[in-house]
């Protein structure tokens, strides 16, 4: 059996116990996992949910169709696959009057994405410069290293990747793209390697690490995909429903604080004022105060999750859902 084979069997969900907990999902509820990828958390919600609950799983891979299929034919609970981006299928959901009881955004990419050799998302394997989660999508990261501008590359690796040497490394792809087209992980890899200054190349991890995790951010547009998807998730939640989001990226993070943070906030009304006069009230309850990050036997056992912290909002009003451009996402 290939070891590729062995590591996509062995897929793990990140903070399960945690997502379980804080959600505490319960017998006949409606629940949507919106990125279902390997079906670790799809299966541990169906338990819980099962026998008269319904489980959706939504992704935009329509590699998850098969998983989804294995996953269906075990559940004890209905179930239903939507394939697309979450910020569609949620829409859809919405446009349907779906009421959820639980939602799990679990952002970044999927285990059996980075370790699907044809997929080009590692730097660790030798592949066609891809990234798309849906191969579908016409853009690239191929598109991306050989089409875009030095500037904007290098804006793109220093806020997606938070990359030290992104304006080497924007530098030294347009001088080797000059030359050929890259096409492949390894060319890229190279590109990088070479930018880097020799004693920063064996700190941090892998050198590419960084500049990879930014093209795929942005060939995917995963940010512009989950300021679509919180006011969407938001409104197909139930009273009572709760939403959580397990992030890995800081910005991703800071935008799930945000968004929860305004949900809960009641009066805006200057402290002058001897009366509230705006009317407004809180949305949401925080179900935790802080994000919940991984316990270091998580890390050693799954070493994907070092980075990985959850959110969690529970409705308890429907008013008002904020625009995502009010509070900077």
């Amino acid at each position: 059996m290939s070891i590729l084979l062995e590591m996509t069997r062995e897929h793990v969900p990140v903070l399960a116990g945690e997502v379980i907990e804080l959600t505490d999902p319960r017998p006949g509820e409606t629940v949507v996992d919106c990125t279902f990828g390997g079906g670790g958390h799809a299966r541990l919600l169906a338990d819980r949910v099962s026998p008269d609950g319904t489980v959706i799983g939504i992704d935009r891979d329509p590699a998850a169709r098969s998983r989804f299929e294995e996953f269906a034919a075990e559940a004890r609970c209905e179930t239903r696959f939507v394939q697309a981006d979450f910020g569609a299928a949620l829409a859809e959901l919405v446009a349907e009057g779906t009421h959820a009881d639980m939602i799990l955004l679990d952002l970044g990419v999927s285990s059996f994405q980075i370790d699907a050799l044809d997929r080009g998302f590692s730097y660790v394997y030798d592949a066609p410069l891809d990234m798309r989660m849906d191969p579908g999508q016409e853009f690239s990261a191929a598109d991306l290293v050989n089409g875009w501008d030095e500037r904007r590359m290098s804006n793109t690796f220093d806020r997606y990747g938070e990359e030290r040497y992104s304006r080497q490394i924007a530098r030294e792809i347009v001088r080797r793209r000059d030359e050929r087209p890259i096409t492949t992980t390894q060319q890229l890899v190279d590109a990088i390697v070479a930018a880097v200054p020799v004693p920063a190349r064996f700190a941090g991890g892998h050198p590419a690490k960084r500049v990879f995790q930014a093209i795929r951010i942005a060939v995917n547009d995963e940010l512009g995909q989950l300021e679509r998807a919180l006011p969407l998730a938001w409104e197909a939640l139930s009273i009572g429903g709760r939403l959580a989001v397990i992030s890995f990226h800081s910005l991703e993070d800071r935008a799930v604080k945000r968004y929860f943070a305004d949900l809960a906030r009641g009066c805006v009304c200057p402290p002058e004022f001897p009366i509230c006069t705006c009317g407004r009230t809180p949305q949401a309850e925080l179900v935790s105060r802080r994000a919940i990050a991984p316990t270091p036997g998580e890390i050693a056992h799954n070493p994907r999750a070092k980075s990985g912290k959850l959110r969690v909002a529970r409705k308890i009003a429907a008013d008002r859902i904020p625009d995502p451009g009010e509070i900077g996402l």
